[in-house]
C-alpha cells in the first residue's frame, strides 16, 4: 500500500514538476519567497488592526507563536523522523527534476511552506471569519497557490504539500481555539472588571 502510495506520488509530482517554462519559473520562485508576500501580510495585518484595535497585539503574538509551532514541529516532529528525501535528492528521479532555485534541505515531508501557510490560512480566516468570510477562502486559495509552486519548482512531492497543510490546519485551528478562550478568558473578564 505505501508503495503504491509513494508510486502515485511521484506520478503526480513529475506531472506537475513537467510542466515548466521560464515565465512560471520566476511566478513559481517568487510565490515560494517568504518576502515577496509582504504585501500581504500588510493587507492582512491592516484588516486585523481595523477588527481587533489595540488587540491586535495579542493578536500577533498568537500568530508568531502558531508559526514557530507550525515550523518547528513540520521540521523536527516530520522531516527528521520520516526522512522522506525531497524529489530533487532523490536517486530515481534527479534526472527527471526540474529544479529552478536549488533543491533545499534534505528531507521534504512534510512542508513547512505548506504548514505555515495553511495554519495562517486558518487562524486568520477564523479570527476575520464573522466580519469577512471571503478571507478564509483567500487565504486557503493563497496557500494552496505556495504549496503548488512547491512542487513545480521540485522540491516537495504533493504528498508533502498535503501533509503539511493537514499539520497547519490542525494548528490554525487550535490555537485559534487557544486565543478564542485566552481572549474570553482574560480580555473580556479584564473589561468586564473595569
Amino acid at each position: 500500500m505505501f508503495e503504491f502510495l509513494n508510486s502515485v506520488d511521484s506520478d503526480l509530482f513529475l506531472l506537475i514538476n513537467g510542466c515548466h517554462n521560464s515565465f512560471f519559473d520566476s511566478v513559481m520562485t517568487y510565490a515560494s519567497s517568504k518576502f515577496f508576500w509582504v504585501w500581504f501580510y500588510l493587507i492582512l495585518l491592516y484588516f486585523i488592526i481595523r477588527k481587533y484595535h489595540w488587540r491586535s497585539v495579542l493578536v500577533l503574538v498568537f500568530v508568531a507563536l502558531l508559526i514557530a509551532l507550525s515550523d518547528q514541529l513540520s521540521v523536527h516532529l516530520f522531516k527528521n523522523t520520516f526522512q522522506r528525501l525531497r524529489p530533487c535528492h532523490s536517486e530515481e528521479l534527479v534526472l527527471l527534476v526540474h529544479t529552478v532555485s536549488g533543491c533545499g534541505g534534505q528531507y521534504g515531508f512534510v512542508s513547512s511552506h505548506a504548514a505555515n501557510s495553511f495554519a495562517l490560512a486558518f487562524f486568520i480566516g477564523g479570527l476575520m471569519w464573522s466580519n469577512h468570510k471571503w478571507i478564509l477562502l483567500t487565504l486557503l486559495i493563497w496557500a494552496t497557490f505556495v504549496g503548488y509552486s512547491r512542487i513545480y519548482l521540485g522540491v516537495h512531492y504533493p504528498g508533502d504539500i498535503i501533509g503539511g497543510a493537514v499539520l497547519g490546519m490542525i494548528l490554525g485551528y487550535l490555537i485559534l481555539q487557544l486565543y478564542n478562550y485566552s481572549e474570553k478568558k482574560f480580555i473580556r473578564n479584564t473589561n468586564n472588571a473595569g
